[in-house]
């Protein structure tokens, strides 16, 4: 199937009763870049106690991110070209561990669904290349920055040094099948906008980790409303330019909106949400598992 991209995505989910058993297979949810396995509990209960749906988060913690570490060893790392494995193999071991908890679980299922958020979505890609997806009915992704930032752009600085381009170049291609369906899901919470007028002026942030670049505790604002050119902009804006090579675009505080999609993927976008657990409120500054947000796309978990 073609790529299929929804302007907007506001749909009335079948809910099941909160007290019923699971009823659809389970899903595993996949905590990004410096986030832990509590980050989760919420979305994880409200999938199971609302929707039915018997969630597993992979068991995470945020000194295990410590580990990455090991790659600045790596002489990839240092010429832009570092590889996925052995790096991050402590992470896909996690997934295996939690996908088969999750088999665990299932009530008739065989199969379980991926949803990974931010760098837990291309990881979810990685691990089913190197174990395989014939368990995996759905990867559907979360704020996921699954494009390489372009080459040879003025100030930009690949914050995964070289892991993205890897993915990109030796990962299955996104597909929407009855047989596996990938989703994508991009928030709308804030555009960006350059520092100066020119962008080729602009100074390059020097981060490790682009998800780090902007402070969770730090953006505020609201896709609905007019975007005045202020210092959050600007800021928010280099944080876009090192993941997409803009800065003056729609994203979700951390990740833009044309790095979370995928050619070949059910694309959607979502006003007005954030991107991390942290630092979120489900009343002003809703994350992408807050529950308004999740009535948007829990769909594609229970067909």
């Amino acid at each position: 199937m073609d790529v299929a991209s929804l302007q907007s995505f506001n749909p009335s989910p079948l809910l099941s009763s909160s007290n019923s058993v699971s009823i659809h297979r389970p899903a595993v949810i996949l905590p990004g870049l410096g986030n832990n396995s509590g980050d989760y509990q919420s979305l994880k209960q409200t999938l199971n106690d609302k929707y039915g749906v018997s969630a597993v988060v992979a068991k995470v913690s945020r000194l295990d991110w410590l580990r990455n570490a090991a790659g600045l060893v790596d002489p990839n790392y240092w010429r832009g070209t570092l590889q996925p494995r052995p790096v991050l193999d402590w992470y896909l071991k996690r997934i295996e561990e939690a996908v088969e908890e999750a088999k665990g679980t299932a009530n008739g299922s065989e199969n379980v669904s991926l949803i990974g958020h931010s760098a837990g979505g291309w990881l979810a890609r990685v691990y089913m290349e190197e174990f395989g997806s014939s368990d995996i009915s759905l990867l559907l992704t979360l704020g996921t920055p699954h494009l390489p930032p372009p080459k040879g752009v003025q100030g930009v600085i690949d914050q995964t040094r070289g892991l993205l381009y890897y993915v990109q170049d030796n990962c299955s291609k996104a597909v929407y099948t009855p047989q596996l369906k990938y989703v994508c899901v991009a928030g709308r919470f804030i555009k960006g906008c350059r520092f100066f007028g020119n962008s080729d002026t602009e100074p390059a942030v020097s981060s490790v980790d682009s998800s780090q670049i902007v402070s969770e505790s730090s953006v505020n604002g609201s896709a609905s409303a007019p975007n005045a050119t202020t210092l959050r902009a600007r800021f928010v804006g280099q944080g876009y330019k090192q993941v997409c090579g803009e800065a003056d675009v729609w994203g979700d505080g951390v990740v833009p909106e044309v790095s979370a999609h995928l050619e070949g993927a059910l694309n959607i976008f979502l006003d007005g949400v954030y991107h991390s657990p942290v630092g979120a409120d489900d009343a002003s500054r809703p994350w992408y598992g807050s529950p308004q947000v999740l009535e948007q796309w829990v769909q594609h978990l229970l067909n």
